[in-house]
């Protein structure tokens, strides 16, 4: 199971198209919505999740991945959520992979999780990460993937289909899509 937060003010892009391209694979992903089932995303498209965090709790024994997508005010709504907090502490414990793009990869500086890792995230976040910055645009360090921003949804995007089913589904859905 994929669990991908959204909290009102997320970045569109940064969480549609993770959603899209998993779906594709056929992975079991869910869309949580923090607090509520419609969330408003930082340039007004709302979206139906499938799941509150409020009901998360029968999901959150087999989850193999949590993905944070970033935006304002959408990041700190994230990092204010205890559920969120609680989803991402138990899939860190379980060795589970933690994806966060854009200002998102700053929660899990805060909450201490990437230290002895290399990070990146939008540009001005790097004080919060904790760790020591990479430069490539998506950045793969143990159980953490992180990314630069919605300029690189679809990379990230990639990494997580490659990180869960491996690189030849990551190109099998790259070509399907027709990208590179």
């Amino acid at each position: 199971m994929i669990l991908l937060f959204l909290a009102d003010g997320f970045e569109e892009t940064e969480a549609l198209v993770p959603v899209d391209l998993l779906r594709r694979t056929k992975s079991e992903i869910k869309m949580v919505g923090v607090g509520k089932k419609q969330v408003t995303g930082s340039h007004g498209i709302s979206v139906m999740t499938d799941i509150t965090t409020e009901e998360l709790a029968p999901y959150s024994d087999s989850t193999e991945m949590v993905i944070l997508p970033g935006g304002m005010p959408g990041t700190l709504n994230l990092e204010a959520s205890k559920e969120v907090k609680k989803a991402v502490l138990n899939a860190f414990q379980k060795g589970s992979f933690i994806a966060a793009i854009c200002a998102a990869p700053s929660i899990l500086g805060h909450w201490g999780l990437l230290k002895n890792h290399t990070a990146v995230c939008y540009p001005g976040y790097e004080k919060d990460l904790g760790c020591k910055i990479g430069s490539q645009s998506v950045v793969c360090s143990g159980q953490f993937i992180t990314a630069k921003g919605a300029g690189v949804a679809l990379d990230f995007s990639f990494q997580l289909i490659e990180a869960l089913c491996g690189s030849k589904k990551a190109l099998d859905i790259k070509k399907s899509i027709q990208c590179r």
